[in-house]
């Protein structure tokens, strides 16, 4: 078999390989080898729609974006390559006043993203599309920097700038199988031979979960059918359009060649494809058309551009484009290997195909993307996400929602009671609404009796708030249960775990046994990668608790910086986890357990091994709300009996069950943050008010020292602030934050504090802010008042804590 080494080997020549081909060459890596089965664009990128828009629902997912317009105005402009690129923005129409608040949300969020977005009238909408009829709009929005771009021109445009670099792009190669050593590829078997490489790049598109497969993965990318039309002549030249989108009707639209029109869109029941195996080699290949699925769509495309329905149709495409388990892309390090980088499951790769091949190229020669891209993180995925049975059921349902409204905190409907806490049905009878996080059903509210146990929704004023107000009253003047078996949890043991450990977290592990340390982990910049909790069981054994989203996250990062005879092994399905807290929660923890659980006997942080009723427990002195509680770790088939003993025992004290969206207005009270809003890699402990946790005397090196002491040494010029107000305001996230008419900042998280009557917001502000008081919230377009001030705003001296 003949044999050839690259340093770099991409499998899978569309749009995203042949840009990380362009990237990877373009910082000077050498030996960049591509391999495509077919030819260039072949998969799905030949027969994409082309449109290039930005906004997304996060601040480095929409830079990674706008990346992609930097690098094809970079290589139309200067480059000298044609590949029909027009930047002539984008509209977003607005037929409904909850889409113009929609609208609204999106454009105050493009403003705290940097990003240009302008609110318009219907006959400023129609001015710049005038095939539009403006009757009924409540308005619009326009992105000037948006446009659209020929697909495959620009595929091979980019592929060509490749070559130049020094790329070798090959054709007609089809990958056949890998072989393995540990946790490495160090072999692709080809139709050409095997090829041995450093790093393998896997963006094969609605191949990769077949390509996985070859290795032994569930690769949570998948594909759908996807339609659109091309029209006949509208009798005029409209290649100066912007690109069009109606998410109430369901469609959108970009200028053709000729005259014509390419009018799409997202509707019920398109169909899996490749679920049971791509059929054939499916080269440059079309699926039948499907009119009668598609004649909804474009009843609904001419009630807003009438002309659609008077000329003709002169071509329907329809294809299967690349999805994911969640309807977003699939990048990173794969966790089961050390050089595995998967670039897959891309709905929008004409848009994303250039930021993402820059931030794939990052991420293999730095060591991690210049943002944090954890939205789109291959970690945030379980063992489930990748199975048949819950990926082409819950993509099916992403595609159809994909236009239509959803309001914050909406949660998908398929695929749903897949991990159930012991808790679930005693709950859902006491009128749990649940929802849905890694695959757990989490308790969201508790409806009271009488009222109907499904959620209510709405951008400004959404009906679970009251409820979820009392069961925070519930927590800070009574007592309160709060389900959190979904919580991920790790043992680690082996000799040298603690000093192994050491070297990961920033706080001090060598704590006595029973201890219970809340730290952070930290990549060599300094930026937090983890926010945990660990409780030492023993001289070299650890319990680490993190949240249910960010278990293959963080257990990734700690088992590629540990010792191969220190053993990982994940434990969430053995332990139920129980929150017990409030001011009487000690009182009813006594009533409920023939152990001492005095002051005394449990102290703050630490951990003891009790009974509840006739049920051994670990109970941790710790908790998530800033009150008085525990956390009670429960043998998985005792956790009924325990909570039937605790909802008794609390029975005197008014106690309530409490979920997790209570949570929020609880934890910000206290000034707890959250990983992946409030804190991620993109800031460190100092940035993020942490440092007291990043313990130089008591420790010696660990990941992230040498950075972290200089900013101990020097400061920092950024840092997260507290904002709050007595208005209750509809925030979720992503807010502007104002400055005069100076953008400054956006809400990283935001909750109403009903105990201070006061909306609390965290916001990073650069040091030249620091000294300002007086700041504004952009909300719907609308601005308010909002002070900054010093957090925590509840029990700042952790005497209710603590007590």
């Amino acid at each position: 078999m003949t044999r050839q080494a690259a340093k770099h080997l991409i499998i899978g020549g569309g749009i995203i390989g042949c840009s990380i081909a362009y990237h990877l060459s373009r910082r000077g890596e050498s030996d960049v080898v591509l391999l495509e089965r077919a030819g260039l664009t072949e998969g799905a990128t030949w027969h994409a729609a082309g449109l290039v828009g930005q906004l997304r629902s996060s601040r480095n997912t929409t830079r990674m974006l706008q990346k992609s317009v930097e690098m094809y105005d970079r290589l139309q402009d200067e480059d000298g390559l044609q590949f029909d690129w027009k930047k002539t923005g984008s509209l977003r129409l607005a037929a409904t006043k909850d889409r113009l608040l929609e609208a609204k949300r999106l454009a105050t969020m493009a403003r705290s993203f940097g990003l240009e977005m302008q609110i318009i009238s219907p006959s400023e909408a129609k001015e710049l599309f005038p095939l539009i009829d403006e009757t009924g709009l409540h308005g619009a929005a326009f992105i000037p920097s948006d446009g659209y771009v020929d697909p495959a021109s620009l595929c091979q445009a980019v592929a060509s700038a490749a070559r130049r670099q020094g790329a070798d792009i090959r054709q007609q190669v089809e990958v056949t199988g890998f072989t393995l050593s540990g946790r490495r590829v160090t072999g692709v078997e080809t139709t050409e031979g095997l090829w041995e490489a450093d790093t393998v790049i896997l963006a094969s598109g609605m191949w990769s979960r077949e390509i996985g497969a070859k290795l032994g993965l569930r690769i949570p990318a998948c594909a759908v059918e996807h339609q659109y039309i091309v029209t006949e002549s509208v009798g005029e030249e409209i290649g100066h359009l912007p690109t069009l989108r109606d998410p109430e009707r369901l469609v959108y639209y970009k200028p053709d060649v000729g005259g014509r029109l390419v009018v799409g869109g997202y509707e019920e029941g398109t169909l899996p494809f490749g679920d049971n195996g791509i059929p054939g080699q499916f080269v440059r290949q079309l699926l039948p058309e499907n009119l009668d699925r598609f004649l909804p769509l474009a009843e609904l495309a001419a009630a807003v551009t009438p002309i659609v329905g008077e000329v003709g149709i002169r071509q329907v495409i329809n294809g299967p484009i690349p999805y994911s388990a969640d309807g977003d892309f699939v990048l990173g390090w794969q966790p089961d290997f050390d050089n595995l980088m998967l670039a897959t499951g891309f709905l929008y790769g004409i848009a994303a195909g250039g930021g993402a091949g820059e931030m794939i190229a990052e991420w293999i020669t730095e060591g991690r993307p210049s943002l944090d891209l954890w939205p789109l993180d291959v970690r945030r995925f379980g063992p489930h996400h990748g199975t048949r049975a819950f990926m082409y059921p819950r993509a099916v349902e992403h595609y159809a929602h994909h236009y239509k409204m959803r309001y914050p905190g909406q949660e998908a409907e398929s695929a749903r009671a897949l991990r159930l806490s012991p808790l679930y049905h005693r709950l859902k009878e006491q009128g749990a609404i649940y929802g849905s996080k890694n695959g757990w059903e989490r308790p969201l509210w508790f409806a009271p009796e009488g009222v109907p146990p499904v959620d209510q929704l709405d951008f400004l004023n959404p009906g679970w708030k009251a409820f979820a107000a009392e069961e925070h009253r519930a927590v800070r003047e009574r007592v309160a249960l709060i389900d959190q078996t979904s919580f991920s949890k790790f043992e680690i043991r082996g000799r040298g775990t603690a000093d192994a450990l050491q070297r990961l977290a920033v706080s001090n592990m060598d704590r006595s046994v029973g201890s219970v340390i809340y730290t952070q982990l930290c990549n060599d910049r300094g930026g937090i990668e983890a926010d945990v909790t660990f409780t030492r069981l023993g001289s070299d054994h650890y319990l680490m608790v993190t949240g249910a989203g960010f278990g293959v996250h963080d257990s990734d990062w700690v088992r590629r910086h540990l010792p191969q005879d220190i053993y990982l092994t994940e434990v969430t399905s053995a332990w139920a986890v129980l929150n017990l807290a409030g001011p009487k929660s000690r009182e009813v923890l006594a009533a409920a357990s023939e152990s001492d659980v005095s002051n005394a006997a449990i102290p703050f942080a630490q951990a003891r091994d009790i009974v509840v009723g006739a049920a051994p427990v670990r109970v941790a002195r710790i908790g998530y709300v800033g009150e008085l509680g525990y956390e009670l770790y429960v043998p998985t088939e005792f956790a009924l009996h325990v909570y039937d003993t605790l909802w008794a025992a609390g029975a005197a004290h008014g106690i309530a069950n409490v979920g997790y969206r209570a949570i929020d207005g609880l934890r910000m009270e206290k000034g707890y943050l959250y990983w992946s809003g409030d804190i991620s890699p993109d800031y460190t402990p100092f940035e993020a008010g942490l440092g007291a946790r990043v313990h130089f005397k008591s420790k010696g090196d660990f990941i992230g020292r040498a950075a972290l002491e200089t900013q101990r040494d020097e400061g920092v010029h950024r840092k997260l602030c507290t904002f709050s107000t007595g208005r209750p305001l509809p925030l979720t996230g992503g807010e502007t934050i104002l400055l005069g008419d100076q953008v400054v900042s956006l809400v990283t998280s935001a909750a109403f504090g009903h105990t201070l009557g006061q909306t609390i917001v965290h916001g990073y502000l650069d040091r030249a802010h620091w000294a300002e008081s007086a700041f504004d919230l952009e909300v719907f377009g609308e601005r308010h008042p909002v002070a900054q001030v010093e957090g925590p705003l509840y029990d700042p001296g952790n005497d209710r804590l603590k007590g």
